[in-house]
């Protein structure tokens, strides 16, 4: 399904989400030794090309997004997942930990699925980018983080914690510019922020509608986006798109 949360296409708009979400799964590939992977709310499934050679196994809620793709997927919570003790040598989660309410139990459950050694990478949405004026702004996230809170959290559960960021060329971050001031223009009508009183549900598809909306008619540019246009590293953190959580268990007792 095509929504404002979960984009499924290069098309029009949509373009630069997609780019910079593929582009987050081949660096982070980088990041990640051989053996078998845990490709943790994989979504659609372009990402094992992605994580290609390694073996990998998708887990998402949704069963629609886990259909066709050719490789073992598992329809789970990723607080509960259906597989054995330490059965996988890395686990990968895109944009998947800000879905949580609860994410030391996502944490938890990936602690319980890794060998020993073992890394689990953990890609979210940079609040300080993301966020408007210490509000969340996307309804289906329940906790954003910055490099300061993702990194106390994945440290109460592993031996090394390293923190990276996901960064945009200066063609990718005019768009979110672009973006953003649409988005605060359509704020602005709701001073008193009454759309907090609107339920969870109304507000996602309100999101939705919005955004597709908005994507229909792409910003100039939108089109020419790629993933090299995301580069990883460990610097201005701050101003980062993505926090990339590098998260090492080295001894058997960790928990």
């Amino acid at each position: 399904m095509i929504t404002g949360e979960r984009v499924t296409t290069t098309a029009g708009g949509f373009n630069p989400t997609f780019q910079r979400h593929v582009a987050a799964y081949r660096r982070c590939a980088e990041l990640l030794g051989p053996g078998r992977v845990l490709d943790l709310g994989c979504g659609i499934g372009h990402s094992y090309r992605e994580l290609a050679p390694r073996v990998t196994v998708g887990v998402d809620i949704d069963a629609g997004a886990l259909a066709g793709q050719d490789r073992e997927t598992v329809r789970a919570d990723m607080r509960r997942v259906p597989l054995g003790d330490a059965t996988f040598a890395s686990v990968i989660s895109v944009q998947s930990l800000e879905h949580v309410p609860d994410p030391d139990a996502v944490l938890a459950e990936v602690v319980r699925l890794l060998s020993h050694p073992g890394r689990a990478v953990f890609v979210t949405p940079n609040r300080l980018t993301f966020g408007l004026d210490g509000e969340i702004v996307d309804p289906y996230h329940h906790i954003e983080y910055d490099a300061r809170s993702l990194r106390s959290l994945c440290e109460a559960r592993f031996d090394r914690v390293q923190i990276l960021g996901l960064h945009g060329s200066g063609r990718y971050l005019a768009l979110v510019d672009a973006e953003r001031r649409r988005l605060r223009s359509l704020l602005s009508l709701d001073p008193l922020r009454a759309r907090r009183l609107i339920p969870r549900r109304g507000r996602q598809l309100l999101y939705d509608w919005r955004l597709t909306r908005d994507r229909a008619a792409p910003l100039p540019g939108a089109a020419e986006i790629t993933p090299e246009d995301f580069t990883l590293s460990g610097d201005r953190l701050a101003g980062c798109l993505y926090l990339v959580a590098v998260c090492d268990l080295v001894n058997a007792g960790a928990d």
